[in-house]
């Protein structure tokens, strides 16, 4: 990797040129900041790789036929794996969204999936990302420039070539696609992750829209250009599930399609992701998908979760009261890196003060002991440090559950920190699966 470090400062200037940034929309302000790339990849060998492909495919199509479920017959909730109460009082449960089966049966298209590898080497599971999953494009284009900056180092090494993600997502649309174009619909320019609605659109062939550009008109969904309209079949939508469709959702909402749910209720488009996929990626949801795996695979989780306590349930929120200085506190209406705390960090004033909050609101709260998980090396300046290092895999679901060779390992700068967030002031590494 050599090499790419001697190129590392024209990399990141070709990334800002090319628009690569990551936008925060914060206390009413828009502030953009490069995505800062290390050109010191992460390497995963071949049989490591194979055994997360595996377990990420498995907890995949668990999290889909909860999805399934849960808006459909909840035998889950009747058989009494998950209380009825706990999913209700979810915030990304939908009302709206019961009853509805979308094309193919799929509701989670592209899931992002974070792990991370504690120092004894086992992989755990943080977080499912299934409503909008962002990051493939960073590493996509990152190993494009690397590329063309040093074409030897792949051509040494036995790396997967990482190029086919937008085929892959190419693939999962046409699949679902219900007859006409394929359409990445994004909020706008001043959308945090802009830059990626627009490269995927590009590679994947499908149409970048803004939401002005989409209308509903006797059942379908068209896209209006300057000679007329086209039928769509697929939206990969970059739209919270809010502000999709005012009227559906929220009605002042301004970045929607109006109806376009209800085309979708009537199967006459795809949408990716489905709305209402928040339930499954909400931070106390997390805590049962090893039993989602059990009870619609009827297998054993090959991958496992962080240990984690619902405070929902008396007995776990007296341990996390009783243990609240060394586990890190989890808000599961909260993303980005927002809404963790770690109690080891707190005062006393501040840990008593959370106690009072999570016995007042425990169904807001997971908690979770703390994984000492590995640092990667990053380059600071001319020398290499150590820095807490988290990976985003990105799972596809089409016709089959496929696990792009890939994905998009993200790093804290702060020494100090656990939080690898973009949102948080992190930058990201490519990541190398290697062929043999």
């Amino acid at each position: 990797m050599k090499e790419l470090v001697n190129h590392t400062e024209g990399i990141n200037r070709l990334l800002a040129r090319y628009g690569v940034k990551f936008g925060i929309y914060k206390n009413g302000t828009f502030h953009e900041q490069l995505f800062p790339f290390d050109p010191l990849a992460r390497v995963i060998e071949a049989s490591e790789f194979a055994y997360l492909e595996k377990g990420l495919i498995q907890r995949v199509n668990a999290l889909n036929a909860f999805l399934g479920d849960v808006y459909g017959e909840q035998k889950i909730i009747k058989d009494g794996v998950i209380p009825e109460d706990f999913i209700y009082s979810s915030k990304g449960y939908l009302i709206q969204c019961r009853g509805i089966m979308p094309p193919k049966g799929i509701y989670s298209h592209i899931s992002g999936i974070d792990l991370v590898q504690a120092k004894d080497k086992t992989w755990y599971i943080l977080e499912d990302n299934l409503r909008i999953p962002s990051g493939a494009s960073y590493p996509l284009i990152a190993r494009e420039l690397t590329r063309q900056a040093s074409p030897r180092t792949f051509a040494d090494k036995r790396i997967i070539d990482n190029r086919n993600y937008a085929s892959m997502l190419k693939e999962v649309m046409d699949h679902v696609n219900t007859g006409g174009i394929n359409v990445v619909l994004t909020p706008g320019r001043y959308n945090a992750a802009f830059f990626e609605h627009s490269y995927l659109a590009e590679r994947s062939g499908a149409v970048l829209a803004m939401p002005q550009d989409l209308f509903v008109e006797d059942g379908y969904v068209y896209y209006r250009h300057y000679s007329g309209r086209e039928k769509v079949g697929a939206v990969y939508r970059r739209i919270s599930d809010e502000y999709l469709d005012p009227l559906t959702f929220e009605p002042e909402s301004l970045i929607g399609v109006p109806g376009i749910v209800d085309v979708y209720r009537e199967g006459k488009v795809a949408l990716l992701n489905a709305p209402g996929n928040g339930v499954a990626d909400d931070k106390g949801s997390y805590y049962f998908v090893p039993h989602m795996i059990r009870y619609y695979l009827g297998e054993e989780p090959i991958l496992h979760n962080a240990p984690t306590y619902l405070a929902f349930y008396e007995k776990d929120r007296n341990y996390i009261l009783e243990h609240l200085s060394t586990l890190v506190i989890k808000d599961v209406s909260e993303a980005g890196g927002y809404g963790v705390a770690f109690g080891s960090d707190m005062t006393g004033e501040e840990l008593k003060h959370m106690a009072e909050v999570i016995t007042n609101e425990p169904r807001r709260f997971i908690a979770q002991e703390v994984i000492d998980f590995i640092d990667l090396d990053i380059m600071e300046g001319d020398e290499q440090v150590p820095r807490k290092a988290d990976l985003r895999a990105f799972v596809l679901t089409g016709e089959t559950t496929k696990v792009w060779a890939s994905g998009l390992t993200r790093f804290s700068r702060n020494p100090d920190s656990f939080v690898v967030n973009s949102s948080q002031g992190g930058g990201f590494k490519d990541t190398w699966v290697l062929s043999r």
